[in-house]
């Protein structure tokens, strides 16, 4: 009774699954995203440690002005290692999951996940990428907010990696998961808030009929969920940022959270938000991008290889189809 077509689906669906793209993907894209946004990283961590209230761009003249525009890039290296290890992660435990979560009822690989589910992946993944990356997101806040400590009291740390050894010599091996708490909590808010909200916002567009797929959408929803996701996760981002900043002499998070609201008020909580938002729209939508087109090397060159692609689950075509790779998102 089955037709030939359905026939044909059955064939293709016992077909051996392609090869899953490489786990570090994400972690690429994200450091090279980190070489045209970490400037305004570097801005926001500054903000959100400083003891007066300070302006973005204060903040920018300050940094210009003490450091030159070379101290807008203090902490790079910080930066590229945090990226290696919570991107790394999260991107690679998010793919897993998908995979692993899905159950029948939820269609063919083909067909998006539903939003929960989604969510519970993201945040899964973001948890796991937080706990990463939590030791170079400690160097990173210290060496982005040197500049706001006395000259005495700077870290200086000449790399991550000394930052590393000199945090986990002079301060134990247990300081690098010093702020893990908020850290994690940020990190899961981000990544369910940003993805769930980035796949809801793009289909909404999608159905106004006004979008197509490709990089004007992408950029939409990335815009629109970059300021959900930055207002979301600026509460735990700056307490994250507070932690970490300091030393471990001034007491527990909670007793940090309380002085703070006695001293600056509840406001403080979005301290650092527009360039949280200014860095955060433009590093969503390069992230992504940058993502698709590794992506599309892989499965190019395994199509050269004649070997089955994401893209191309079947009999390899290495002409490739442009209008395939405009929907990928």
């Amino acid at each position: 009774m089955a037709s030939p077509a359905s026939s044909s689906v059955a064939s293709a669906q016992r077909r051996p699954k392609p090869p899953a793209y490489p786990f570090y993907l994400g972690g690429v894209a994200a450091c090279l995203a980190s070489f045209v946004t970490h400037p305004l990283d570097c801005v926001k961590n500054r903000m959100q440690t400083a003891k007066a209230k300070q302006g973005m761009w204060d903040a920018l003249k300050g940094t210009a002005k003490h450091d030159g525009v070379s101290g807008l890039y203090a902490g790079l290296t910080a930066s590229l290692l945090r990226q290696m290890t919570y991107s790394v992660t999260r991107f690679g435990a998010y793919d897993w999951l998908k995979v692993e979560l899905r159950t029948p009822s939820d269609g063919p690989p083909s067909k998006p996940l539903p939003a929960w589910k989604l969510a519970a992946c993201a945040s899964i993944a973001g948890a796991a990428g937080g706990i990463a990356g939590n030791p170079a997101d400690i160097i990173l806040v210290r060496m982005t907010s040197d500049l706001n400590r006395p000259p005495a009291e700077r870290y200086n740390y000449k790399h991550a990696l000394h930052g590393v050894y000199r945090m986990t010599v002079t301060e134990g091996p247990v300081s690098l998961f010093r702020g893990i708490v908020p850290n994690v909590t940020r990190a899961v808010l981000m990544n369910a808030s940003q993805l769930a909200t980035y796949d809801f916002f793009k289909h909404s567009l999608l159905n106004t009929g006004l979008y197509k797929e490709g990089t004007w959408l992408h950029f939409s929803a990335s815009f629109l969920a970059g300021t959900v996701a930055t207002t979301v996760c600026s509460p735990a981002d700056v307490i994250k940022a507070r932690v970490m900043s300091a030393n471990g002499a001034s007491g527990g998070t909670i007793a940090k959270l309380q002085r703070a609201i006695q001293k600056e008020g509840i406001g403080f909580l979005f301290r650092g938000w527009t360039p949280a938002w200014v860095r955060l729209s433009p590093n969503t939508i390069l992230i992504f991008v940058i993502l698709e087109k590794l992506r599309l090397m892989v499965d190019v060159a395994r199509e050269q290889q004649g070997l089955p692609s994401q893209r191309n689950p079947g009999i390899p075509d290495v002409s490739g189809s442009a209008e395939q790779d405009n929907k990928r998102s």
